[in-house]
């Protein structure tokens, strides 16, 4: 049971293609993200982009207190006027996500609880930023494109796997939740949407000597996808090194975990 929010009528708004704007109607999908996401008192609670508030009234109700991060000006003084009775409680900052520096809301709490509707335009880059500040963070809660979950969720070897995988899974445990359709919002997307939670490791599994360098060299070795290891690496390094840690560079970049290329990095930069 979610309690419920005395509300006046819904403003109105017309979603803006440069916010990529798309708003969740669905009232049974928003139960389920809600019950996903848990949340409770005296938690560090983040909602990136509340747009007209179809999550930020059970986050608000749940746990009693929120940050919000919206771009759109427009939408400000309704999500003011529709929560005021949370007073400061509701913390509104007008900025663009892409930017904003996550450490300003880090408190005594056992680390920041992120959720969004993220638009699609910007959810790759987006979450890349949020990786940054991966050590203040509990968990991500996010409502991306179908394909972006897939993506970040895949395992070594699957056709979906390749450097977004990698870099979100050397931070985080990664778990692709429920699918979204499109018929769930107003107005409809051109295409599926899923649930990604992702939380970051209190102690990395496979910690990188070096993370710049890990960086570049996932980033390299995913260049040409359909070529092997040896032929995407081989500007960088002398892959028939690579034979001593037990790595095949005759495989496509897809086929390797992120232990793998932790220990390529590893073995690079000490060698």
């Amino acid at each position: 049971m979610f309690p419920a929010i005395p509300m006046s009528n819904p403003p109105v708004h017309k979603a803006r293609k440069r916010f990529g704007q798309n708003f969740l109607q669905d009232q049974g999908i928003i139960r389920h993200i809600i019950a996903s996401i848990k949340p409770q008192p005296q938690q560090g609670l983040v909602e990136i982009g509340p747009g007209l508030g179809a999550i930020t009234e059970h986050l608000l109700a749940a746990a009693g207190a929120l940050d919000v991060i919206e771009l759109d000006r427009d939408l400000i003084p309704h999500l003011r006027i529709q929560y005021a009775t949370y007073g400061n409680n509701l913390r509104i900052h007008e900025a663009d996500a892409l930017r904003f520096d996550f450490s300003q809301l880090s408190s005594e709490t056992d680390g920041l609880r992120i959720v969004g509707n993220l638009p699609y335009n910007i959810s790759t880059p987006l979450i890349f930023h949020l990786l940054d500040y991966a050590p203040l963070i509990a968990d991500m809660h996010f409502m991306l494109q179908k394909e972006v979950v897939l993506r970040l969720a895949a395992q070594a070897g699957e056709n979906n796997y390749g450097r977004l995988s990698i870099m979100a899974q050397y931070f985080c445990q990664v778990e692709n939740l429920f699918a979204v359709p499109p018929e769930a919002f107003d107005p409809r997307p051109k295409v599926e949407s899923a649930i990604v939670r992702m939380m970051p490791y209190n102690q990395l599994p496979h910690p990188a000597d070096n993370f710049q360098h890990f960086a570049q060299l996932v980033k390299t070795a995913f260049s040409q996808r359909r070529k092997t290891l040896h032929n995407n690496l081989k500007g960088i390094m002398d892959t028939s090194q690579l034979a001593t840690i037990d790595i095949d560079t005759s495989l496509r970049p897809e086929r390797l975990t992120v232990a793998d290329y932790v220990k390529i990095s590893n073995y690079h930069q000490n060698s």
